[in-house]
């Protein structure tokens, strides 16, 4: 990914952040039949010694030919974004030399993935991301809600995914090389800012 230096983000806790804000990822795959993108929740779990940027964890149905797929994938993580327009500038009225830009936050996590098949994996992930999704719900619901025989029924039409992340990079060009000024405007304009975590 071109990424100029005002716009580069590395710190681990500002992306881990993005990815459980904004959990669906493209997941793109090279194989027999080229590039192929598939648009996947994942959670992410800690780095590891295997998994400097940490571990990315999904699930996909068991007809999805994207599990039999090896080798390295990335994972695009697509965080907030909106239009700017020239006139958030201070230059506009002074020079018109301005022009519309695109501003956005983004993760691209690299790694080589594996498929899991173990049942007792796959209901904790599936427990784990329920959780995470329903907290904000009044009534969340809860794997424990549908009935035994239905849940071990679809344990055998799923499988798991695992990514340990070797390779992780993070943009956000949030106006970084605008004045300090226009970054105040555009910020209290569109909500888009540079993380402060």
């Amino acid at each position: 990914m071109y990424t100029l230096s005002p716009f580069e983000e590395t710190r681990l806790d500002v992306l881990h952040a993005l990815i459980s804000r904004h959990p669906l990822a493209t997941l793109v795959t090279h194989g027999a039949a080229g590039l192929s993108a598939d648009h996947i929740p994942f959670e992410i779990a800690a780095a590891t010694p295997d998994a400097p940027f940490g571990i990315l964890r999904a699930h996909v149905a068991r007809a999805n030919p994207l599990w039999r797929q090896s080798g390295n994938v990335l994972a695009v993580f697509q965080g907030e974004d909106g239009y700017i327009s020239p006139s958030l500038y201070e230059d506009k009225p002074l020079t018109g030399k301005v022009v519309p830009t695109w501003n956005y936050a983004v993760v691209h996590a690299h790694g080589p993935m594996r498929a899991i098949e173990d049942p007792a994996w796959i209901l904790a992930l599936l427990e784990r991301l329920t959780a995470q999704h329903e907290a904000p719900l009044a009534v969340p619901w809860v794997i424990a809600d549908a009935p035994p025989a239905f849940i071990d029924k679809l344990l055998t039409v799923l499988v798991g995914i695992e990514i340990p992340v070797t390779r992780m990079e993070g943009k956000w060009k949030m106006s970084q090389n605008r004045s300090a000024n226009d970054q105040r405007t555009i910020g209290a304009a569109t909500g888009l800012t540079v993380p402060s975590l």
